[in-house]
């Protein structure tokens, strides 16, 4: 069957790993046929440093024909040949989304604007953070549920038990710190692994601590940054996905820098987000293998 311009159609996206070897593509490229696909955006990329095979593939399929059940029973058998792990989803899905903060909210007002405005496609399910909500500047939507979760270093296994609850409960199948000031466990941090995505308040590696900005003005720095990454128990080492810098001068104060640095952490950690939610980021060992829109 060859789709026409009227066929009505469902657009899916297909990421895989695994190790290189030829074949790899005309095996998808071939199962795609078979079933009537469309192929309308298609990106891979070979590790030459693992010899391992990462592709992203986004297609069409005529909804009326169960093509999506045919390639998917394909895939299984591709999968089992080449040893791969495979993911497939309808690209119109849209990943439950929780969001943990502190007292800063810059970063959780910017995901909110972009997901009202429909720029972020996610079905956001809860807010949390370690204070009340009357610390916060912002408004959350009519909806969505805010969950003061207090915590003490006595406290924390029960924190965060609290928060590993949320999760199940809403059914979040991402986790963003967005400026959340606690670090998580080992064990938080082993459980959320490839699902939970937070913002540095630098450029990786950089000043740790407090006051990072403070840091970076007593030694004259010319460049401050910002680094969106997945959160492993190795702290502020998961991971990178999404990097940003601007410029700074003599002439700028820590207030400054402040300022400035809260606009590179929003826009990086919405840029971390968007691209994990359109499954554009592959882990790839310690490191990432991101496909640009």
């Amino acid at each position: 069957m060859t789709p026409g311009d009227d066929t009505p159609m469902t657009t899916h996206i297909l990421t895989l790993t695994c190790r290189n070897r030829p074949g790899i593509v005309a095996a998808v490229a071939t199962a795609l046929a078979d079933c009537a696909g469309d192929i309308t955006e298609a990106r891979q990329f070979d590790d030459p440093l693992t010899g391992t095979f990462f592709m992203r593939v986004a297609f069409r399929l005529p909804q009326e024909t169960g093509g999506d059940g045919r390639f998917r029973a394909k895939m299984d058998g591709i999968g089992t040949a080449f040893g791969m792990e495979w993911h497939l989803a309808p690209q119109d899905h849209r990943p439950k989304v929780l969001i943990l903060v502190s007292k800063f909210d810059h970063c959780l007002a910017d995901l909110l604007y972009r997901w009202r405005i429909g720029e972020m496609p996610m079905d956001l399910v809860a807010v949390a953070g370690n204070h009340p909500q009357e610390v916060l500047s912002v408004n959350l939507p009519a909806g969505v549920p805010y969950h003061h979760l207090p915590i003490t270093r006595e406290t924390k296994p029960q924190q965060e038990a609290e928060i590993r609850a949320l999760v199940e409960e809403t059914g979040a199948e991402l986790v963003v710190l967005a400026r959340y000031m606690q670090i998580l466990s080992d064990e938080m941090s082993a459980w959320l692994s490839g699902r939970c995505i937070n913002i540095h308040h630098s450029f990786l590696p950089g000043f740790k601590g407090a006051k990072p900005y403070h840091q970076a003005h007593a030694r004259g720095v010319k460049m401050i940054g910002a680094t969106a990454h997945y959160v492993t128990e190795d702290l502020d080492e998961g991971p990178i996905i999404s990097q940003d810098v601007e410029h700074v001068t003599h002439a700028d104060t820590p207030d400054d820098l402040v300022a400035k640095g809260r606009d590179i952490e929003r826009r990086v950690l919405a840029r971390a987000v968007a691209l994990h939610l359109d499954r554009r980021v592959l882990l790839n060992d310690g490191r990432t293998v991101v496909f640009p829109k």
